[in-house]
């Protein structure tokens, strides 16, 4: 898919995104503290039926399970040289889940370490992390690529600058934001949309961290500079810390389908779940909102 597709089909309609990936992998058999994206290339049955489920939820968009699958992560696991390797082959466990019926984004996110002069990561460092990434997954056949979970605008830009760079196909942005719309490390959502469309993000917006009730002002004011469609990818609401250390989400599907109503009418173009959603949440939607 081209800019241009993408540009057009949002215009259309809005899109349904998918939901929340590791907390449902967990539910299903996923350790604890092991690397996601390892774990799923071990046993890609239980990956297939999620997503699977979220296509047939509804889905117009699944994410590829590529999160922090970059040189930077995968390095603390042994497996640096494994990147375009590993990319690859979950973008295709994507695609076979899609069944053509879903566009496959390929996902990327935050290394978790600040960019300079605020911290230690260099900037040609992190743009390779990203430019090899965003390659694989642009090989691997992914329709456009979301990068997504970023922590500040800075590192958000190097990795949209890196992905343009070795691709022409869209590439969506959120950053993981504060209720007051600030981003972790420095600058705001509506400084982030503003900038990321300047360098030619063909969607932005925000995802985890809020639940919906926490976005409405957030998203009426990305939208009142917004020149690209807005992403809201919330979690299930804010949760809390069971005895044995799990988080618990509280809305149910109904709730959050009622809230992320509200999100529509503030502007927002793509909708979705984070943490805490599974393909209930997104069957809810596409019977309430689209």
């Amino acid at each position: 898919m081209n800019r241009e597709e993408f540009a057009a089909l949002c215009q259309s309609r809005p899109l349904l995104l998918d939901g929340a990936t590791g907390s449902n992998l967990m539910k299903r058999g996923m350790p604890r503290g092991v690397c996601t994206e390892l774990w799923i290339d071990a046993h890609p049955e239980i990956l297939l039926d999620l997503q699977r489920e979220y296509v047939a939820a509804g889905s117009d968009i699944i994410y590829a399970p590529t999160f922090s699958a970059n040189r930077h992560t995968l390095q603390r696991e042994g497996l640096g040289d494994q990147v375009s390797d590993l990319n690859r082959r979950l973008v295709a466990l994507s695609r076979q889940a899609a069944g053509g019926k879903a566009l496959v984004a390929g996902d990327m996110t935050t290394t978790g370490v600040p960019l300079e002069p605020n911290g230690p990561m260099e900037y040609n460092r992190l743009h390779e992390i990203y430019r090899e990434q965003a390659a694989a997954l642009a090989e691997g056949g992914a329709d456009l690529i979301v990068i997504e979970t970023m922590l500040g605008i800075d590192e958000t830009a190097v990795a949209l600058e890196a992905a343009r760079e070795v691709c022409d196909l869209p590439v969506l942005c959120s950053l993981t934001v504060q209720s007051d719309g600030s981003a972790y490390f420095g600058g705001n959502c509506v400084d982030a949309l503003e900038e990321l469309q300047e360098l030619g993000a063909s969607a932005a917006g925000v995802n985890c961290s809020c639940g919906p009730e926490q976005l409405v002002s957030l998203v009426r004011n990305m939208k009142a500079v917004a020149r690209i469609p807005l992403l809201v990818k919330p979690n299930a609401g804010m949760p809390a810390i069971s005895d044995d250390g799990e988080a618990v989400y509280p809305m149910t599907a109904a709730e959050f389908a009622a809230h992320m109503r509200v999100l529509l009418e503030a502007g927002a173009n793509l909708i979705g779940g984070c943490c805490g959603t599974t393909p209930e949440f997104i069957a809810e939607m596409k019977r309430k909102l689209l």
